[in-house]
């Protein structure tokens, strides 16, 4: 599955861009509803996995790295989730970003398998 920013995402980085807007640091999740990222989702559209030892993520947004080019890219150190429950078995479909205070959805990519 491709990355898809939903409508919410593109208004709030619109508004970032023209400074109506402060931008936020980014919250990384994993979630475990089976869906597939829309145009028309929110937040509110995903399911937050569970399973023993999981945790969100909090991406600063100092510790981006932007390269400028054709194409241009932001890239974030790997995060790894680890369960603390041994053999654990959960299906995780895919991955989301939200704004740490607002908790608008910024983008999400589901997983080629759960």
């Amino acid at each position: 599955m491709t990355l898809l920013v939903p409508n919410v995402g593109e208004g709030r980085m619109l508004k970032a861009i023209v400074n109506h807007t402060a931008p936020e640091n980014l919250i990384l999740e994993l979630y475990t509803s089976n869906t597939t990222p829309a145009e028309t989702d929110t937040y509110a559209t995903y399911t937050e996995t569970t399973f023993t030892g999981y945790a969100e993520v909090t991406l600063t947004g100092a510790s981006w790295t932007i390269t400028e080019g054709a194409p241009s890219y932001a890239q974030y150190a790997q995060q790894t989730f680890t369960s603390s429950a041994g053999s654990q078995n959960v299906d995780v479909y895919g991955y989301l970003l939200k704004q740490a205070t607002s908790t608008i959805l910024m983008w999400a990519e589901r997983f080629p398998t759960a």
